[in-house]
């Protein structure tokens, strides 16, 4: 039961980030300071952690944060962890289309992120 309850939340949050949600209506700065920082340690861990990836890091989030909404991009980081999972749940969200959309979102936001600034 409860795995269906989060099931439903999970596809209700991606479907409300999908689409229009992506339009320039959005605030470019709706990230939070702490998602925006969590991003840049993680990204620096995986290019080593110097100034030139700290710099490269930091535009990077810029340019996701520029394309992608925060709900969005909250949505699509729950998928991509939870597409980790082995098992009942992780199948479930791998089948699931709007899974699968608000994760493209997410990898093309952060592939534009590797061609603007690294």
């Amino acid at each position: 039961m409860r795995l269906t309850i989060v099931a439903s939340c999970l596809a209700a949050a991606c479907l409300a980030s999908t689409g229009e949600a992506v339009a320039d209506s959005a605030p470019t700065n709706d990230y939070p300071t702490s998602a925006r920082v969590e991003y840049v340690f993680a990204c620096m861990k995986t290019n080593g952690d110097t100034r030139e990836a700290l710099e490269q890091c930091s535009c990077s989030i810029d340019v996701i944060a520029s394309l992608l909404p925060y709900d969005a991009y909250v949505a699509a980081a729950t998928v991509a962890s939870i597409n980790q999972e082995p098992g009942q749940i992780g199948s479930m969200f791998r089948g699931a289309a709007v899974a699968r959309d608000a994760l493209a979102q997410l990898r093309r936001a952060q592939a534009e992120g590797e061609v603007r600034c690294f």
